[in-house]
């Protein structure tokens, strides 16, 4: 009997803020990793997601969504999803069906050309389109790229999400387990918290706070039985936007507070008391020192 080929290989997963590269992954690995947001540049570090199983590991690489920068943070987050292109076996590259082709788009994809390896079109939110839009979508998209597949899906209903890693599996050559069967990320525990504090902040504040908040934890250690203390320093730009965080009487600071112990618990697996604290640090984004010791560091 003919031996079964095990295959592994390294995934990046690009496309433009906010098109659901952390929805898809979270999909694929069936368990939250990546923050995901309805606000753009949710993601900011490049993040390892690993799928397993008796045939294969992919190891994802769920990156920034490639914009032009603004700031540091920025240009952080540029460079952090140009890495992911580098020595990898193939590319995701997911767009929003359901909005028009823009410069952002294009941009994404000349960019992925430089990377010379198998790049799959994923065509995302086809709940929210008819099939003549699919089709249009598809057509219009095929002339301009020889892409080694189109397929259509759902990242959030999790619509022919299982075909894309079958689609993967098929271009994967016969490679080593990278990780343990039981590892489905290489983020730290404490860089996870953070980033559940962070995604909880970005749903309860307003639309022009998120992108200057950053989230740290300080302090992360056993207290009693099955008990886990933590602090999380919440920095900001402004007063303004620290009064906004925190809200009237500490309402949205509560509310926050709230939904992050529940997702930090079942991350923990024990009972935990969320210490959350907010904190000026004036135009942190342009800062490179500020950056580094807020945990954003490319390798």
């Amino acid at each position: 009997m003919e031996e079964k080929v095990f295959k592994s290989g390294f995934v990046a997963v690009v496309g433009r803020p906010n098109v659901g590269k952390s929805t898809l992954i979270n999909h694929i690995i069936k368990q939250k990793v990546s923050i995901v947001s309805d606000k753009a540049q949710t993601t900011r570090n490049r993040i390892l997601c690993i799928h397993t199983d008796d045939e294969c590991q992919i190891v994802f690489l769920d990156t920034p969504g490639i914009h032009k920068p603004k700031h540091k943070l920025g240009q952080f987050m540029d460079e952090a999803a140009y890495q992911s292109l580098k020595d990898i076996d193939a590319v995701l590259f997911l767009i929003s069906g359901n909005e028009k082709k823009g410069p952002g788009d294009m941009f994404v994809l000349d960019k992925i050309k430089e990377a010379h390896v198998p790049v799959f079109l994923l065509i995302n939110k086809i709940d929210l389109m008819t099939k003549e839009e699919v089709f249009r979508k598809i057509t219009e998209y095929a002339q301009l790229y020889d892409f080694a597949q189109v397929i259509p899906i759902s990242a959030l209903q999790g619509d022919n999400v299982d075909t894309v890693v079958a689609e993967l599996k098929k271009i994967l050559q016969e490679g080593p387990k990278y990780f343990p069967d039981d590892m489905i990320t290489d983020q730290p525990e404490r860089l996870l918290v953070a980033e559940i504090v962070r995604e909880k902040l970005f749903r309860c504040t307003r639309d022009e706070v998120p992108h200057a908040i950053a989230a740290y934890v300080e302090e992360m250690k056993p207290r009693g039985k099955n008990k886990v203390y933590i602090r999380v320093t919440v920095f900001v730009e402004r007063d303004s936007q620290k009064r906004i965080v925190i809200g009237k009487n500490g309402a949205v600071l509560k509310e926050v507070g709230a939904q992050a112990r529940q997702e930090i618990e079942n991350l923990l697996g024990s009972s935990v008391f969320l210490d959350i604290w907010v904190k000026v640090k004036p135009d942190w984004r342009n800062k490179s020192g500020a950056l580094s010791e807020l945990g954003y560091k490319n390798e």
